[in-house]
């Protein structure tokens, strides 16, 4: 297993094809924990979370056994197209039945960030910027959340962001446009200083 890691995952996939089991266990533990984590910032609750986190590689199996997919370098892309539309069938059923999940619960997947050597007030208020900013984006609509944690906690061009939900660049940079616009106005109604952009 150790030489398969080393593969791409065009390659890794080609494998699994050919009946070798151990090439998807590395690109499931290629891709497992960045992807849970994007499907657990989108839907807000660990259970969800882990149902949509199965079933987006359920399908990821039955695709590549059934010899469907199409080797095009963006495995991670694929991949995330797949969850994101689970997510989105999972919002509709939610609606359609009129469920309801505890809103306040806190989202504690950003607690490892990486903060410079500066000084402690300076980490202080990096720490409360982004826990600020990290509040109003719990209120934003689901698909600007989603463009927001795509370029600020994945580094996605929006290019990317596009790619992966679906969309052209041009919505990918509306939305974006109207989280910042929305974040502000939060932050100007809760008297929060915060500088984003």
């Amino acid at each position: 297993m150790i030489q398969l890691r080393s593969y791409a995952d065009d390659e890794l996939i080609k494998l699994y094809e050919a009946g070798e089991d151990e090439a998807f266990d590395v690109l499931l533990a290629r891709y497992k924990d960045r992807l849970y984590t994007y499907i657990l910032f989108i839907v807000k609750n660990s259970d969800i979370a882990d149902d949509l986190f199965q079933e987006t590689f359920v399908r990821v199996i039955m695709t590549i056994r059934q010899h469907r997919y199409k080797a095009t370098g963006k495995f991670y892309a694929w991949l995330t197209r797949i969850a994101h539309n689970l997510i989105i069938d999972q919002f509709r059923t939610e609606r359609s039945e009129g469920l309801v999940y505890d809103e306040e619960q806190s989202n504690n997947i950003f607690n490892n960030a990486h903060l410079s050597d500066a000084s402690i007030e300076h980490q202080l208020a990096n720490e409360q910027t982004f826990t600020d900013v990290c509040r109003l984006m719990n209120h934003l609509p689901d698909t600007q959340r989603e463009v927001v944690y795509m370029r600020y906690y994945q580094n996605l061009s929006f290019k990317e962001i596009a790619d992966q939900i679906g969309v052209s660049i041009n919505t990918a940079l509306g939305r974006m446009r109207y989280a910042v616009l929305n974040m502000r106005k939060m932050a100007k109604d809760y008297d929060i200083n915060l500088s984003i952009s």
